[in-house]
């Protein structure tokens, strides 16, 4: 069974995300397989769009294949990951400046590397099972695939909150954000894929069944910008100390994350603010190629996707020991 498939429906090159075991997990093969369908597409002139869905009701895509590269540095094996992030990122590149319109639906779970080759894409649309994320800081790792491009230009500092904790997000807020263009109910979300691969035009099928939800976000957004505006991580906790279910849960919430990856994390969404797409990418694969070779990687992953007790022992423990000057160079 391939785990992308791909035909031309209608005039628009369809790619179905088809490892449902994995939730739709990046591996290596999904990562070819998505590229070679987009550069056959890119210069076909029978091709006007791109369609991009799951075929798993459980997750659009659940992340890169982290467990892969876990084992890979357990066994020594020191090239394996900065290869696979460095196609992925790639990829994600060519999504960003794709020629043709690039369609994604979002119908349930997409977290880290789902987010690469949805958010760059020119229209996401989201329904109200949609749930998107960046969990990287609970694995010992750091939001990656251009996170750092796209979370650090969203209003009010909720990039940063969203990079630090992890939080997920629901498929209104992802509009309400603008990290999704359009919302379908998703009763009406596959009338509208059928209307597309029929050759209907894009803006015709979206305005036919996209609607415009509520725009209240799932999250409290002053407290998230009176908190995240703080000058340094420290102060970010400082700031939790006021009594609501809010901070409390936030304050939690970080304290249950690798310091390492919290540090380096803040430092990746400082540098987007101001840097191209493809400087966030190489940044970020600098980043990544540097972490995962540190303990809290191979430790986060065993305590949440291996063994899934979620007890983690990070090293080391707290923010006041975390070196800063180990990755600096990198950013």
């Amino acid at each position: 069974m391939a785990v992308v498939e791909e035909e031309v429906s209608g005039g628009v090159g369809h790619i179905v995300l088809n490892r449902p075991e994995a939730l739709n997990s990046l591996n290596g093969a999904m990562i070819d397989g998505i590229r070679a369908a987009l550069d056959a597409w890119r210069e076909d002139d029978s091709v006007a769009s791109v369609l991009v869905t799951s075929g798993s009701p459980r997750a659009f895509c659940a992340g890169g294949d982290i467990k892969a590269i876990r084992q890979a540095v357990v066994d020594g094996d020191h090239d394996a990951g900065p290869q696979y992030f460095a196609a992925e990122y790639d990829l994600d590149e060519l999504i960003a400046n794709y020629p043709k319109p690039y369609i994604a639906v979002i119908e349930a779970a997409a977290f880290g590397g789902g987010l690469g080759i949805s958010i760059h894409g020119s229209i996401r649309v989201v329904t109200e099972n949609a749930v998107l994320a960046m969990p990287e800081t609970a694995i010992g790792f750091v939001p990656d695939v251009g996170s750092s491009y796209f979370l650090s230009r969203l209003p009010g500092r909720v990039g940063r909150y969203l990079a630090l904790t992890g939080t997920r997000i629901t498929g209104p807020d992802a509009l309400a954000l603008g990290l999704a263009t359009h919302f379908c109910p998703s009763d009406a979300v596959n009338d509208l894929k059928a209307d597309i691969l029929a050759g209907t035009d894009i803006h015709e099928a979206l305005g036919r069944h996209t609607t415009s939800p509520s725009t209240e976000l799932s999250f409290d957004a002053e407290a998230v910008a009176a908190v995240f505006e703080k000058e340094s991580l420290v102060d970010i906790i400082d700031a939790l100390e006021c009594d609501t279910p809010w901070s409390r849960t936030t304050k939690t919430q970080l304290a249950t994350l690798s310091p390492t990856s919290l540090m380096a994390t803040d430092a990746l969404i400082a540098r987007g603010a101001d840097s191209t797409l493809r400087e966030c990418l190489d940044r970020e694969l600098r980043m990544a190629t540097w972490i995962i070779t540190e303990p809290d990687f191979a430790e986060g992953v065993r305590a949440v996707l291996v063994d899934k007790d979620r007890t983690p022992q990070w090293k080391p423990l707290v923010l006041e020991m975390v070196r800063p000057e180990a990755f600096q160079q990198l950013l």
